[in-house]
């Protein structure tokens, strides 16, 4: 059976505040790795009123010195908004304190928007353009390579995956023979081509010798399938809320929230919601088989922001036993 992985953002919830958040998350990756989870995640976002993983490093370190041996990392680190070096230092930092344990995906995207960027003092147009040669410059720090030394950083042996919701990263994953995470939890549309290019134009590198491909699921399970629709509002909700250009806290959930809204922003959330799991046990379980069987991905990580946070651990707990399910019938 694949690892199944946790994608986390640190969510605030309508509510409550970022210290709440990142209690929260501490919770959840030590569930994860009671569960057995093989990797938790956390990604960057700025200006976002409901995502307090902004300065990503940083909370990696919070969560990794929480747990002890689940695999902890950026899903990921947006390399535009950054200088290769910094990165290596940090990441090359967080190795030396918790060895063996530590990710780094990187992505392309800023993970905000102008005024952000701004703010940031960066040229994200032209960061975007050299990004390739960016993520050349950062293997070579922690390869004794680069044009100084990067002290932690030197030698580290952190593992670095290429992230994509487009054909793109696809492309620089394959070139650079990298592991690829796909963004298929709110990213669909390009996935299957993704992965067919990436497969195909996968170069062996010293990093890794044949292709190995995440994908992304919202994973929201329950007891029953009642139960696990009605949280799931809160995830459409903040997706509503985000393409009217609206983002704010992850809102509580509504009944019948779905129902109410225009058909057409019901067609564009089932469209970008594509692979998710959402239900009782048994829905999640078939939904995970179908979209395993489908696309054959080496690793899941899976997503899902629910409110109430003793259901987000439940959810958590529930598809860890799913997967112990699908394992042994998958043995038989």
């Amino acid at each position: 059976m694949i690892p199944f992985s946790v994608l986390d953002l640190s969510p605030i919830v309508e509510g409550s505040d970022a210290p709440t958040a990142f209690a929260n998350s501490v919770r959840l990756a030590q569930t994860a790795e009671a569960c057995g989870y093989h990797r938790y995640w956390l990604a960057e976002h700025h200006g976002m009123a409901g995502i307090a993983s902004a300065a990503t490093s940083v909370v990696i370190g919070h969560v990794a010195g929480a747990t002890r041996r689940i695999r902890v990392g950026a899903g990921g680190i947006m390399l535009p908004n950054h200088a290769p070096l910094l990165i290596a230092e940090q990441f090359g930092t967080l190795d030396a304190m918790y060895p063996g344990r530590i990710d780094l995906g990187l992505g392309r995207a800023p993970g905000s928007d102008g005024v952000v960027a701004s703010a940031m003092k960066r040229d994200l147009h032209a960061a975007a353009e050299r990004f390739p040669d960016d993520v050349a410059e950062l293997m070579s720090y922690f390869a004794g390579t680069g044009p100084v030394t990067a002290v932690p950083g030197d030698g580290a042996d952190v593992p670095i995956w290429m992230l994509g919701s487009s054909l793109y990263g696809a492309q620089v994953a394959a070139h650079f023979g990298l592991p690829y995470a796909f963004a298929s939890h709110f990213a669909p549309a390009h996935m299957v081509e993704a992965i067919r290019i990436y497969r195909e134009r996968f170069q062996p590198s010293a990093r890794l010798k044949r292709p190995y491909v995440m994908l992304a699921m919202n994973v929201i399970a329950a007891d029953t399938d009642e139960e696990a629709q009605y949280l799931a509002t809160s995830l459409l909700q903040a997706f509503v809320n985000m393409a009217r250009g609206r983002p704010g806290r992850l809102p509580k959930p509504i009944e019948g929230y779905e129902k109410d809204l225009p058909a057409d922003a019901r067609a564009r959330l089932a469209a970008t919601l594509s692979a998710s799991a959402i239900g009782g046990p048994d829905t999640v379980a078939k939904a995970l088989s179908i979209f395993m069987a489908e696309h054959q991905p080496d690793e899941l990580i899976l997503a899902g922001n629910v409110h109430d946070f003793e259901k987000r651990v439940k959810s958590c707990e529930i598809a860890a036993e799913v997967r112990t399910s699908l394992s042994q019938a998958e043995a038989a």
